[in-house]
């Protein structure tokens, strides 16, 4: 039996979920980061400047921001500023191209919670993300946790995966990547929406990292076993079960041509 189950969300102790403003002023990366707090649960806002955000926050009232250091008006430093002194328990997760340990360390110092360096992975900024909102009180909404494919069982709290019941040791990207196959079960995913999700919003292109990441989890995942990761011509890979005899040409159809035996 194929089952797909959703990431737990993030709620607040009244059970509405957690609020999150994104502030950056690259309009492709907050659209990309506030489609997937949504997708984790969250209420999100977004601001591409600084007055933006503490006017946003002043009426938002958020429980985490996600900040840029360099803003196009003020800095990310005096922003946090302002987001102190309205709500001192606001989470901080500074997101930045300046990757310089002083600059590190001022954005901490200055009271940041985290920080993360641009270009980032998607997955571990959503998951310091999540652990700041656990520290601050969020909690899970009821759920088992878990993404269940045919007998491919993923539990995102333990961050443990199993096939028939067999434990399968991954990497961490390797674990990010199947995390991303598992929660869109049937779906040919494209190289570009891989790299978008798994490595970075930036991809620049290096599909070739996607195809050995692949070529990694074959071996985990399937070797040995009926193959559930698919390669689709022309458009990238899929989870799915292959047809069983006897279900006919129209089995499997949205994963296109795609054999589990054809190899990156």
């Amino acid at each position: 039996m194929q089952n797909f189950t959703s990431p737990p969300a993030l709620n607040r102790s009244d059970g509405s979920p957690a609020r999150v403003l994104v502030v950056d002023d690259e309009r492709d990366l907050t659209d990309v980061l506030a489609a997937a707090l949504r997708a984790e649960g969250c209420e999100v806002r977004t601001a591409a400047d600084g007055a933006s955000a503490l006017e946003v926050a002043a009426a938002f009232r958020p429980d985490a921001v996600v900040l840029d250091w360099m803003l196009p008006d003020i800095d990310g430093l005096a922003v946090l500023r302002g987001l102190r002194e309205r709500a001192p328990g606001i989470c901080v997760l500074f997101l930045t191209a300046r990757d310089a340990v002083e600059d590190r360390i001022a954005g901490i110092t200055a009271g940041g919670d985290d920080y993360v360096t641009k270009p980032f992975s998607l997955e571990e900024v959503l998951a310091r993300l999540r652990g700041l909102l656990r520290r601050a009180g969020m909690t899970h909404a009821p759920s088992d946790h878990r993404l269940v494919f045919a007998d491919l069982v993923m539990d995102e709290d333990a961050r443990e995966v199993s096939r028939a019941g067999e434990v399968v040791d991954l990497s961490r990207t390797e674990f990010e990547l199947l995390r991303f196959l598992m929660r869109n079960p049937r779906r040919a995913l494209s190289k570009e929406q891989i790299l978008d999700r798994v490595w970075s919003y930036d991809f620049g292109g290096r599909a070739h990292v996607v195809e050995l990441y692949i070529s990694y989890l074959r071996k985990k995942i399937d070797a040995g076993r009926e193959p559930l990761i698919h390669t689709v011509r022309g458009v990238g890979y899929v989870l799915k079960q292959a047809p069983r005899q006897g279900e006919g040409p129209g089995a499997g159809r949205d994963a296109g041509r795609g054999s589990g035996q054809e190899r990156p």
